[in-house]
């Protein structure tokens, strides 16, 4: 296991976390981790554990026992790979230890002192925990039946980055159905918080690791290659998927392979699925433990002497982010005995069952023998090939230059590898990946040919398929950008040799988030498709289309000899908005584009630079009214208009009257009564037009404006309010969102009182809306000032709850009302699992600490009966109101 230190104050959340559970769902808790020798113990356990309690669910767990090579357990025929295959059925794996972890190698016993130990691997057991993670009646659980202190009990795997086993998480009730699955949704919680804090764990203490390491003088720093290659033992490298990418000259000798051969390969390739199963599953005891493994394969003969032995030295390596990145090994030929006969058993092995076909000929092509695989892949029967040619099979793709230079490079360098098409016995071609050797006899000659060859059929396809899903958009099946840069790179090649024109069109949909905010995102994927067929109507079939975002297409004209060309081609793409879209529900919807060109070689004379010029134009022909073209100028690019020009007018939007709120009603989900409303802030201003929000409040808090719009928003609402009131308006509470550098400034509460002070609204009319990821930077200050605030009466809101992270422990200290559900989670209920899973889970844990839940982005009856149904308290979206202007509010206010 990792070996990594976890602070105090870290395990006292963890600590924190399990107690609250434990109180809220009346159950118990405790925190089970690996240790370096795949042992469980406890490092964390709620108030209200018995220690037997625990010591029953690890005696539960882990029971082992160790069987001495020598005992009468053991015969002295007794061997690894025999274990192994004897106990696959059972569910337990094996190591030939001759150390203990813990022990450095030149203090290892002698030879003949071997052990064997039987016991679930962490894999193995987080595989049963998995089945069952809840488990309402332990007694009528046949693995559990006999943990009596137990009654029910939750098991949640976790593990670190790199899939190196942690440990589990358990709460535990001493009753039979004393946990149920609300406390189960509150586990899951706490068990994907304890994930995401190891992995910001191990990434700090890796930073930390390699600052201290320093960097190494590299006047005397050798290769990595020429340092390996100096040690007799066997130096290899695999990565993530087993396939070997380093080894020193050892492992070249020894394996009588080149680096080329196996580099690139598996160990099933290199050495047949029987030792690579074995090799395999010590690489895995590697990664799961963490550490450095030894791995001794022992065949025992009739006497001591006849004992074959290699030993191996496994352990899992990680890059810099704290990653897994593979395994290294070290391996040393104990008996050369051993080595000749695992090569005869390993070439016995691959020929019998390896899933490549192996096909022996003589030194004339004519086929000797062949293995099972090859009469699967080719349809010919053994009687059918033998004495045959190799010629059989031959496609006809291949012309005589081809066979040539393979035969050439066979007698010469005495191998061939490569890509073949053959035809199968029904006609078929499919294609071979290939390797051909030559073997002599004694005196040198050629004696056989032997070819080793997997059917590839299914990764060409597989290549193809990921070659179209690199290239091409899914839902339009467009080339996206990166396919696009690639033809436009080609075209600009061949312009500037045929001194050709281009142009680039960029297309970028006027106001289409209206669309997807409307009608639904269905909707507006529906019109994008129909968008990209006209589009794809209007241009050449030399020409190029392409969607390079979400509502963005840029169109590759080739071939013009003028800009009154490219004015012409644009025109008729602009022809394709002029009917209306009719979507699926029967709406006649129209859309309009603004577009942007620039011409090869007037406006640039690579790729990059006509794509970036032709966005520059689009953004001008946007900011000229929309549903317009304009071709690119170079004073686009140099003066940046688009970000001064909003930059400058914020300053004095405020003076200007160009900001102004909006209200969204949030309405209870039981009664459909209004409980109140949140003030959505707007900007129109008089050059610029309308203005999201999403655009100009990055802008504001990079410029420091933020705090004094906030400062308007708040006072504005609260006038608002009062207006209401004085009419006999009841509305509930005004909400009012706060940002991050509001809350921090230390005279934000001192602001809040000015305000409700000056503009005379009732603090019971006011509730704050602030995010879990703000109030997390500084959880103490957070608490302090949000106390203060709640104390004057204000309702305090949780905004976008599920999209930070919120300790559980400072969750329950803050002086919150209520959790709002963020609006992602909101948007595919109750037809997507997870987003439902999420919902539950989060108002469950409201409700536990006595809030009350919002959803914000209701826009369906299936997601509001979803919520209502699961409890939900209230709810606002464009289900029931989009955000209005005071005076269109009389229907909500009572």
């Amino acid at each position: 296991m990792i070996n990594m230190p976890i602070s105090q104050q870290q395990l006292d959340l963890w600590l924190a976390d399990l107690n609250l559970i434990a109180d809220i769902s009346s159950c118990k808790a405790t925190l089970l981790t690996w240790s370096a020798v795949d042992e469980l113990s406890c490092l964390l356990y709620s108030d209200a554990v018995v220690e037997n309690e625990i010591q029953a669910i690890l005696t539960q767990l882990s029971g082992r026992k160790v069987i001495n090579a020598n005992s009468t357990t053991a015969s002295p025929a007794f061997t690894a790979d025999r274990y192994i295959k004897d106990h696959a059925a059972q569910n337990t794996t094996i190591l030939d230890k001759r150390v203990s972890l813990s022990e450095p190698i030149s203090q290892s016993p002698p030879l003949e002192v071997s052990q064997h130990c039987t016991f679930l691997s962490p894999s193995q057991l987080s595989t049963l925990v998995g089945k069952a993670e809840l488990i309402t009646d332990t007694q009528l659980h046949p693995a559990w039946c006999t943990c009596t202190p137990v009654g029910s009990v939750i098991f949640i795997s976790l593990s670190w980055p790199s899939e190196t086993n942690f440990g589990f998480l358990c709460f535990y009730h001493n009753d039979p159905q004393g946990i149920d699955g609300k406390t189960f949704q509150l586990a899951k919680l706490v068990g994907e918080s304890i994930q995401r804090q190891l992995a910001d764990i191990l990434r700090q203490y890796n930073v930390a690791e390699s600052l201290n390491r320093g960097t190494p003088n590299h006047i005397d720093v050798i290769d990595l290659q020429s340092f390996i290659d100096s040690f007799d033992e066997h130096i290899w490298m695999k990565n993530t998927d087993g396939i070997y990418t380093l080894c020193n000259r050892s492992v070249e000798q020894a394996w009588a392979k080149s680096r080329s051969e196996i580099i690139g390969r598996t160990d099933v390739e290199l050495f047949g699925a029987d030792a690579a199963d074995i090799y395999l599953e010590g690489d895995r005891f590697a990664i799961e433990s963490g550490t450095p493994i030894i791995v001794a394969e022992c065949l025992e003969g009739a006497e001591p002497k006849q004992h074959l032995w290699l030993e191996t030295l496994k352990l899992p390596t990680f890059n810099a982010t704290g990653d897994f990145a593979g395994v290294i090994g070290m391996t040393r030929n104990i008996s050369k005995h051993k080595a000749v006969e695992d090569q005869l058993t390993l070439a016995t092995n691959v020929f019998k069952h390896s899933f490549e076909g192996v096909v022996v000929t003589d030194r004339h092509g004519n086929i000797t023998d062949v293995n099972g695989a090859y009469f699967e892949i080719t349809g010919y029967t053994r009687e059918e090939l033998l004495g045959q040619n190799s010629r059989i099979l031959s496609s006809g793709r291949h012309d005589k230059t081809f066979f040539d230079t393979l035969w050439n490079t066979l007698l010469i360098n005495g191998k061939w590898n490569g890509e073949i098409w053959n035809r199968r016995k029904n006609g078929a071609i499919f294609p071979q990946n290939i390797s051909i050797s030559t073997i002599y006899d004694e005196v040198g000659d050629i004696r056989y040919f032997v070819a080793v060859f997997a059917d590839i059929s299914a990764q060409k396809q597989n290549e193809a398929q990921l070659t179209h899903l690199a290239y091409f958009d899914p839902l339009t099946q467009l080339p996206n950008r990166m396919k696009f840069m690639m033809q436009l790179k080609q075209e600009v090649r061949r312009a500037k040799q045929l001194n050709l024109q281009l142009a680039t069109v960029m297309i970028d949909v006027d106001l289409f988030k209206h669309i997807n905010d409307s009608f639904g995102h269905s909707i507006g994927d529906e019109m994008l498709v129909e968008l990209a067929k006209r589009l794809r109507s209007q241009v050449e079939q030399q020409d190029v289309l392409s969607r390079i975002g979400g509502d963005e297409f840029v169109v590759l004209i080739t071939d013009i000899n003028s800009g009154e060309e490219a004015t012409l081609a644009t025109n008729q793409l602009r022809q394709v908005f002029d009917q209306p879209f009719i979507v699926s529900t029967g709406d006649h919807l129209r859309l309009t584009a603004s577009m942007g060109v620039s011409l090869y070689p007037n406006d640039g004379q690579d790729a990059d630079t006509l794509l970036r010029n032709a966005d520059a134009a689009m953004y001008c022909a946007k900011n000229d009214g929309r549903n317009n073209y304009a071709f690119y100028t170079e004073s686009l690019t140099q003066l940046s208009l688009e970000h001064l020009k909003l930059q400058s007018a914020l300053y004095g939007a405020i003076e200007q009257n160009a900001l102004y709120l909006m209200y969204q009603p949030k309405l209870d989900l039981v009664t459909r009564k209004t409980v109140g409303f949140e003030a959505l802030l707007r900007w129109h201003d008089p050059l610029l037009g309308l203005i999201s929000p999403a655009v100009f409040i990055p802008i504001a808090e990079k410029v420091g404006l933020i705090h004094d719009i906030g400062l308007w928003v708040l006072e504005t609402a609260c006038r608002q309010g009062m207006r209401w009131l004085r009419d006999g308006k009841y509305f509930g509470r005004i909400a009012v969102n706060v940002a991050g550098q509001q809350l921090q400034r230390s005279s934000f509460v001192d602001d809040v009182k000015r305000v409700l002070a000056e503009t005379g609204l009732p603090a019971k009319h006011l509730e704050l809306e602030v995010t879990e990821s703000v109030m997390m930077q500084n959880p103490e200050v957070a608490i302090r000032d949000l106390k203060r605030l709640g104390d004057l009466g204000i309702e305090l809101s949780v905004d976008d709850f599920g999209t930070g992270y919120s300790s559980l422990n400072y969750l329950k200290k803050l002086p919150i009302h209520k959790l709002k559900i963020d609006q992602s989670f909101v948007r595919d209920i109750p037809f997507d699992t997870n987003n439902t899973a999420i919902a539950k889970a989060v108002i469950a844990l409201g409700h536990a600490l006595k809030l009350d839940i919002v959803a914000e982005g209701v826009e369906t009856q299936e997601q509001a009966d979803f919520l209502l149904q699961n409890h939900c308290d209230q709810a606002q979206g464009y289900l029931f109101s989009r955000p209005q202007l005071p005076q269109d509010l009389d229907k909500f206010l009572s």
